[in-house]
């Protein structure tokens, strides 16, 4: 050890021992000629760590102060958009100078990551109120009504269109190379649009429709499809059709329509697909669709077809036994957006 360092080493320990001798710091600043201030940091290190020894350390001292921190921390909260350039600039108006990788680190090892949002409806205060509402009308309902009711939606089947993420392996500057691009093209490169319902003991009929779709087409759907899947599915005489509220399906003709053929429907909430269940066979079917790579649209609708007649019914039932959990997170939410 150097001798400066052993002479430091031995002025600290006769600090403290002249603090522990009753000593004040203006004693001791005057008895070994010592800045005040110096000897109370040496004081308060030792009271706090039991030692005047230089403590390990990780590194560089950080540059962020826990001032800074608190003002990202706020900031972030406040805004989650804001971007780590934004707030780079803000550290520097109070003249903390960091790289914008600094400040997602120190934003990190406080538990806030840089993550994409994830899409939601758009919920109006009166959408939110429906929510709560429906959730907390059907969340003592006995199952054998969910078990009994037929799920009905419409969903756009892509050729190429599927929002994932992909990822490759690649050297640097080959980024362009035919083997590590994904093919797009307008559109999607076409699309077929499809119906199709399922209730607990598996999925029912399913249509695909060919042109505009209006309230006249949907209403025809619902006359080849619907009775032949209550049939199919052998639900009890008190089954309910479920139905979103598309213009289409709460149209003056769809609603006569629908009182006319004695067929119930389940009041529903606007803006909540979260609430329907189809949606992750939609998601099951468009998965199984593009792992067969359709090559144009012709092949999107047997595909369809297919896939679709393929869903366990072991899947349909357990979608309907969890269904509860769904009307619990929208009451915990507020009738706000779910994690469904």
């Amino acid at each position: 050890m150097p001798r400066s360092k052993e002479i430091q080493n031995q002025m600290r320990k006769r600090i403290i021992e002249l603090y522990q001798f009753g000593k004040g710091y203006k004693a001791i600043s005057k008895a070994l000629g010592l800045q005040r201030t110096t000897v109370r940091a040496i004081i308060h290190k030792w009271r706090k760590h039991g030692t005047v020894e230089n403590l390990p350390r990780s590194g560089r001292p950080t540059k962020i102060t826990p001032r800074a921190q608190r003002q990202l921390i706020q900031e972030v909260t406040k805004d989650p958009t804001t971007t780590s350039k934004e707030l780079q600039a803000s550290l520097a108006s109070v003249k903390v100078s960091v790289h914008d990788s600094t400040i997602r680190k120190r934003l990190g090892k406080n538990g806030l990551h840089g993550r994409v949002p994830r899409r939601k409806p758009l919920l109006s205060k009166k959408n939110i109120k429906a929510r709560l509402s429906f959730a907390r009308k059907h969340l003592d309902d006995p199952q054998d009504f969910w078990d009994n009711t037929l799920w009905t939606d419409e969903t756009k089947v892509e050729l190429f269109g599927r929002c994932v993420s992909h990822y490759v392996w690649r050297k640097s500057n080959t980024a362009f190379q035919k083997k590590n691009i994904i093919p797009t093209v307008k559109y999607g490169g076409g699309s077929v649009m499809v119906w199709g319902c399922f209730a607990a003991s598996g999925p029912g009929r399913h249509a695909v429709i060919s042109g505009t779709m209006n309230s006249a087409v949907y209403q025809n759907i619902l006359k080849e499809n619907v009775r032949p899947s209550v049939c199919d599915l052998k639900l009890k005489r008190t089954w309910v059709l479920q139905q979103d509220n598309d213009p289409k399906h709460t149209s003056k003709s769809t609603s006569e329509w629908l009182k006319k053929n004695k067929m119930k429907t389940l009041e529903w909430p606007s803006q909540s697909p979260d609430l329907n269940p189809i949606e992750m066979l939609w998601h099951d079917l468009k998965k199984a669709v593009h792992a067969r790579k359709p090559s144009n649209v012709a092949d999107l609708q047997p595909f369809c077809q297919d896939e679709w007649a393929k869903i366990p019914p072991q899947r349909c039932g357990r979608l309907m036994a969890s269904y509860r959990k769904r009307l619990i997170a929208v009451v915990a939410a507020k009738g706000g957006p779910t994690s469904y």
